[in-house]
């Protein structure tokens, strides 16, 4: 069955699954779906299927992952933490396979009536349907065409963002049109003192992120041109933070050396990477999961756009100034050369955007 939107609103739901298994960026883009979920149905049970690296995106590390919401753990009853990474590597190993018994169990205990799979993958529609949930809903053109296989509910999605297209799919199982709430993250107390001794030790106070690692290289911006802008920075007072994820302590060593010494290049979980951005004064950066996370506690942005399109993937409801030369094509493909737009993009007009905002009221 083809949908738009469903022609009256559903008061009878009382158990939902949201599957987004990753990455950073997309299940921060999720999160207003989520809300909309959560405040249509305030008594239902509401469980996410995520990928174990992103589960403190929706709950606080020393937080059940079900029970009563609090928050740690404010959108979601139910977390159903899945490592499929790590279960293809081990695939043939008992204790792997006993592992996803054991959590296909706990997911198809809770009888789902609706599974939303808001990743349009095969293997996150696969795991809607083998959450036994009766109605299957998805995008009418996922990321993966396969992935409408599984789906019994298929939604037709006319806007231009992710945010927006998810929100879409949420309405669908509500049954009318909602403004698009903001999103909600979970406040982690331990991980909120952590970061604040780590800045009090640094003698950090006002600080800019930058992050110079991208999900592939087409979308990364030089990291010697981060540590310039972080010099420039620091000679109007603001400290630059150069923030790096797993496997990008190159990068970061890159911007760190630009910079003269300017910046400090400091490593966080996710959980604390929501502490830091909750005390930024600006972000510095390109499509990742930590711009789109900067965006949605709404901390001012200078985006670097390459290939993909910031229509689609840009800052969503933060005050932003995305930076993209005409000569860059809107593309997913996960290309790892330099993008010649992207590269056009230079030192002097980052350090003008970022000011800009630094110098605006909110800044």
């Amino acid at each position: 069955m083809t949908i738009s939107v469903a022609a009256s609103p559903r008061t009878d739901l009382q158990r939902i699954l949201i599957v987004r298994l990753s990455s950073m960026g997309d299940v921060i883009h999720a999160l207003p779906a989520a809300v909309m979920l959560r405040e249509a149905f305030p008594q239902a049970t509401i469980g996410w299927v995520i990928e174990e690296r992103w589960s403190e995106l929706l709950c606080a590390l020393s937080t059940p992952r079900s029970g009563a919401r609090s928050t740690q753990r404010p959108l979601v009853d139910v977390i159903h933490a899945v490592s499929l990474k790590q279960w293809r590597s081990s695939i043939l190993s008992n204790q792997t396979w006993e592992r996803i018994a054991a959590g296909l169990s706990d997911l198809r205990s809770l009888r789902y009536q609706v599974a939303v799979d808001l990743q349009g993958a095969a293997r996150s529609a696969i795991l809607a349907r083998w959450s036994g949930a009766p109605v299957v809903s998805g995008a009418t053109q996922p990321r993966e065409n396969l992935a409408s296989m599984w789906y019994s509910r298929k939604v037709i999605t006319k806007r231009r963002h992710v945010v927006e297209q998810y929100a879409e799919l949420a309405e669908a199982v509500i049954g009318h049109s909602l403004p698009i709430p903001n999103a909600i993250l979970p406040c982690d107390p331990i991980a909120e003192e952590v970061v604040e001794q780590r800045l009090r030790a640094a003698g950090i106070q006002d600080f800019t992120i930058l992050n110079p690692g991208a999900g592939w290289g087409a979308k990364q911006w030089p990291a010697q041109r981060y540590g310039e802008v972080a010099e420039a920075l620091s000679h109007h007072g603001i400290r630059p933070i150069l923030n790096y994820g797993p496997r990008e302590e190159n990068l970061a060593q890159t911007a760190e050396a630009a910079s003269g010494g300017a910046a400090r290049t400091m490593s966080f979980s996710v959980g604390e990477l929501v502490a830091l951005m909750r005390r930024a004064r600006l972000f510095i950066g390109g499509d990742t999961g930590p711009m789109h996370l900067a965006a949605a506690l709404h901390i001012p942005v200078v985006a670097l756009f390459g290939p993909t399109d910031p229509a689609r993937n840009g800052p969503f409801r933060t005050t932003s100034i995305v930076l993209r030369n005409p000569n860059s094509a809107n593309t997913l493909t996960h290309r790892m050369q330099p993008d010649k737009g992207l590269l056009a993009i230079s030192t002097d007009e980052v350090v003008a955007s970022a000011m800009q905002l630094l110098e605006s009221p909110r800044g």
